[in-house]
């Protein structure tokens, strides 16, 4: 690790801590040179591959674009979308896999959006499952209707046991 300071080619770790819910380690270091510190910030690194072959770095902020367009109009805070970017993100990484598929990471949106708001989830599905007519909406709505009675059903069992 170059000292950012001094450009010295080595540094010692002072310190090390768990970060970010224990996605990164935050480390002090000291350079054995000019003696000043500085923090570095460790990550496992994440790639999409798209459509094209070509891979990138995973980007909570590309989540959060994508999906800010699905939930326009809808009464969705940016706290809100930073939260299912999280929680994308930390989805994907606890398949334990270093590069995935963007269509992958589409279909890692749909589980917290569903949750998050039912119209933007629809809007947002019928992009990334190739909603080709009313019916695939139907479809969809459909199923959305079936776990939310399965939820009503459980709370009113779970209701009657209390």
């Amino acid at each position: 690790m170059y000292c950012p300071f001094c450009r010295h080619p080595d540094s010692r770790v002072v310190d090390s801590r768990v970060a970010d819910d224990g996605s990164a380690i935050r480390r002090r270091r000291q350079c054995p040179q000019c003696e000043r510190r500085f923090t570095t910030v460790e990550t496992t690194s994440l790639t999409v591959i798209k459509r094209s072959g070509i891979g990138e770095p995973f980007s909570r902020g590309k989540v959060i674009n994508g999906v800010r367009k699905a939930c326009q109009g809808r009464p969705v805070t940016e706290d809100d979308l930073a939260l299912l970017a999280q929680e994308v993100e930390e989805s994907i990484r606890a398949a334990g896999s270093a590069e995935i598929e963007a269509h992958e990471v589409g279909l890692a949106i749909l589980g917290p959006l569903q949750k998050l708001d039912k119209i933007a989830y629809l809007r947002f599905a019928s992009v990334y499952q190739a909603f080709e007519s009313l019916d695939d909406f139907e479809h969809a709505i459909a199923l959305l209707r079936h776990e939310a009675e399965l939820k009503a059903a459980d709370s009113a069992v779970d209701g009657a046991r209390a």
